[in-house]
Order: structure tokens, then C-alpha cells, then sequence
């Protein structure tokens, strides 16, 4: 139970979250990290069990850097969200799913992209996607202020947005909003406070 944003802007990507996490009907953490840089200009956000995201991310960026190592070159930010889908996807094939949504973003040669990698190992390439409990509402926000041509300021407002109101009424989401902006310099994050 969480929400998670994604959103593709002319100059770069966005990832937003909020900080709650649930434990059955009891909020077990109000602090929690849902949002995982991969390199300077890839991030991976996070919905569903904490344990199977956080192995997925540890691995996938041990892979990365790995291959990185061995080719010369970075993953675009396609490669890194295959790696995951086909993660998820053999833990689906031996009977020991992985119980998480990931979404993908980062700037590369190609410009900015934002992936989402589910349970099944598909891929799907979107301008703006959200996951988690909330995202019912989160997409709301998103599908009314989304156009093409947002700067990574704008799609962070809305982003931020979007958590909020998945936040007003969600209960499994909560206790802020953490916002990542990635553009072709690198990555950082946004102090965008509202707690609920």
C-alpha cells in the first residue's frame, strides 16, 4: 500500500512518493525510502512488499554497474527496466513471485524515459504512469494536468500533487511527500514536505 508517481518532462523525469508503510492495517514505518537512485541519471520507485523491491533494486544496480564494467558504456534506462521486468517475470515463472511494481526513469543518450515493470515482466513505455494503492487517485491529478511539453519544475509540482491527493484518501498512504527530479546533469531531490 503505498503511491507512486512517474512523469516524463521535455528536460528530464520525475519521481514522486509518499513515506508511509503499512504492516496489515497498521502503518509500520512513517519515514520509509520509496524512491532508489540506480546511477546519477536512473531511479527506480517502489510499490508493494518492501523486502522484494529493496533485493530487486540492490541486485539490478550490482547488474548494472557490473555490465557497465564490461561493456564500457551505462544501461540506457530501457536496459535497466528490462533487467528488472525479466527479474520479476522468473520469479512469477518459479513460483516465487516477486510482490511489487516498479517504475523506471532517468535521462540517457535517447532523452528522458519513464518505464513501468510489473509482476508479469512486461515493460510499457509511458509519458506519466503511477502504482500503488493511491494511484487511483494519483492518476486523477495526473490525466488532468498532464500536456506535453512540462519542464521538470512543472512535472514536479504535479507529481507532488498527485501523492497529496492519493494521500487525502488512501490510508496507505501518507506522512509526506518525497519528490526525485533526474535531468541530463544528474539527479536530486526535492524537500516537498506535506505530511499527512
Amino acid at each position: 500500500m503505498t503511491t507512486i508517481v512517474a512523469v516524463r518532462c521535455v528536460d528530464g523525469v520525475v519521481l514522486a512518493s509518499d513515506r508511509r508503510a503499512s504492516k496489515g492495517g497498521m502503518i509500520g514505518s512513517k519515514a520509509v525510502k520509496k524512491i532508489y537512485p540506480i546511477d546519477d541519471r536512473k531511479a527506480v520507485a517502489i510499490a508493494g512488499q518492501l523486502s522484494d523491491a529493496n533485493y530487486l533494486v540492490n541486485l539490478v544496480k550490482a547488474e548494472a554497474k557490473l555490465m557497465e564494467f564490461n561493456r564500457g558504456f551505462p544501461l540506457t534506462v530501457k536496459e535497466v527496466a528490462k533487467l528488472l521486468s525479466n527479474m520479476l517475470y522468473s520469479g512469477m515463472r518459479n513460483y516465487a513471485p516477486y510482490i511489487t511494481e516498479l517504475l523506471v526513469a532517468g535521462v540517457d543518450e535517447t532523452g528522458p524515459n519513464v518505464f513501468e515493470a510489473d509482476i508479469s515482466g512486461a515493460v510499457t513505455d509511458e509519458v506519466f504512469t503511477s502504482s500503488g494503492s493511491g494511484s487511483p487517485m494519483a492518476y486523477g491529478v495526473l490525466e488532468a494536468s498532464y500536456r506535453d511539453g512540462l519542464t521538470v519544475k512543472e512535472g514536479a509540482e504535479i507529481a507532488g500533487r498527485a501523492v497529496r491527493s492519493a494521500m487525502e484518501r488512501d490510508p496507505g498512504s501518507g506522512n509526506g511527500v518525497q519528490v526525485m527530479i533526474i535531468t541530463k546533469k544528474g539527479s536530486e531531490f526535492l524537500d516537498a514536505g506535506g505530511a499527512a
